[in-house]
């Protein structure tokens, strides 16, 4: 019987054919013994099926490849997850890639520190244009409070799939919540930072390929998801770290605010600048936001009745 997996790749996919085939070649031409490769199609309608057959050619058994029904990307990460069985977990959107040659010199890392929970790694973004640029990781606090605070509150930690490596276990522990289609990653990202031990590798592991988004369509998604998201962040977080909720709340809501209102919905921003108030009055020290709120009330002071 053959050893269990260091680690185990997923990689998510959907709708992707175009591109799945380099982000399988990045990770089978360098994967050693100790690595393994689950792809996860959420229900693709393009010609993936296809690319499917195409990389299990090539590859033979080391390509490993599942379809779901379309669940969206929480539930294909939970699928890959379960059927990991790796240590550690590294989740590769179907659109990036693994830098040349990392692998080796990763695992030897994730061997030697089996007490951590979570590796983080620096990454190469790339532009439609092809311009790059490299990001080293950032650098975590020692305190789980002060990691968590750095993350939600400070934006001092960046985190991004492709660019951490993570214990399966807290992923089992703490899976992404299926219900949310947008922001789903940061619950998973805060409990992971504040469950075991976090370390950082001064490599970059992946390059990601930034695509030009749909302003409409992410906001559309954030007002859907709305505050569910702060419940969701806390609920499995310990009682120590629950004193960063209000604070998160607060500025969730003015997150939601300025949203609302790149996306014309005045209605909705008023009442997430008065949710925010409510939550902690000291947001009105927040000016930039202020003066956005108080332009807007002279605006609906003005309108005809």
């Amino acid at each position: 019987m053959s050893a269990k997996p260091l680690l185990s790749i997923i990689i998510p996919s959907y709708n992707y054919a175009g591109v799945l085939p380099r982000a399988v070649d990045s990770v089978l031409s360098q994967a050693t013994p100790e690595v393994e490769l689950w792809v996860v199609d959420d229900g693709s309608t393009d010609d993936t099926p296809a690319v499917f057959a195409a990389l299990s050619q090539r590859h033979g058994e080391a390509f490993q490849g599942v379809r779901q029904a379309n669940g969206g990307p929480s539930a294909a990460r939970n699928n890959g997850v379960q059927l990991a069985q790796g240590r550690y977990v590294l989740l590769l959107d179907a659109d990036d890639e693994l830098a040349p040659g990392v692998l080796p010199g990763l695992c030897d890392r994730l061997r030697a520190r089996p007490d951590v929970g979570l590796w983080l790694a620096g990454h190469v973004s790339i532009e439609p244009d092809g311009r790059e640029r490299a990001h080293a990781a950032s650098p975590v606090p020692a305190d789980a409070l002060q990691r968590l605070k750095a993350y939600l509150l400070d934006k001092k930690i960046a985190l991004s799939h492709g660019a951490c490596v993570f214990l399966r276990e807290l992923l089992l522990e703490r899976p992404y919540p299926e219900q949310l289609r947008h922001s789903e990653d940061i619950p998973v990202f805060a409990y992971c930072l504040t469950r075991r031990e976090v370390e950082v590798l001064d490599l970059s592991l992946a390059r990601i390929h930034k695509h030009p988004g749909s302003l409409r369509h992410n906001a559309e998604a954030a007002r859907r998801v709305g505050l569910d998201l702060v419940d969701e962040v806390f609920r499995q977080l310990p009682a120590g770290l629950q004193s960063l909720k209000p604070a998160y709340r607060a500025q969730r809501c003015l997150s939601l605010f300025r949203t609302c209102l790149l996306a014309g919905d005045t209605d909705g921003a008023r009442h997430y600048y008065g949710e925010a108030i409510r939550t902690d009055w000291r947001v009105l020290f927040k000016f930039s936001y202020t003066r956005k709120a108080l332009r807007l009330w002279l605006k609906s002071r003005k309108s005809p009745a």
